[in-house]
């Protein structure tokens, strides 16, 4: 995490990793999460994931459509499986009818449906952070 020093205060962003193989949709979600002070790592594949070499963020935002042979369901039950990463809200992000109850079942903390707005994506990710 990026930590500021501010008037001697210690001020520590709160980081999100973002999975998704769109690079417009990347570009939201980088623009938008860092206008409100998030520090952000994007992947367009969950590789990385899978290999564990990424720091911990506090919140993992997964879309579920991605190129290849993984999906973000597949990269959420893998994180949620592994103990260094199983108290990290994960979010998955999707257009697909009934991403909801796919979400749950793979132990997404959270969804959100496409599209959305900049709001309703910053309350879920707020309500997800403090729920950590």
């Amino acid at each position: 995490m990026h930590i500021s020093n501010y008037n001697n205060t210690t001020i520590m962003k709160k980081k999100i990793v973002i999975v998704d193989d769109d690079l417009g949709i990347q570009d939201i979600f980088k623009f938008i999460l860092e206008k409100e002070g998030y520090e952000t790592t994007i992947y367009s594949e969950g590789k990385t994931l899978f290999q564990n070499k990424t720091e911990e963020p506090n919140v993992y935002l997964l879309d579920k459509q991605l190129g290849g042979m993984e999906d973000g369901l597949e990269i959420c039950r893998h994180l949620k499986r592994d103990a260094a990463t199983r108290n990290t809200p994960v979010v998955m992000v999707s257009a697909t009818p009934g991403i909801s109850a796919m979400a749950r079942e793979a132990g997404a903390n959270d969804c959100i449906e496409k599209p959305f707005t900049k709001n309703e994506l910053i309350a879920i990710i707020e309500k997800n952070i403090k729920r950590a």
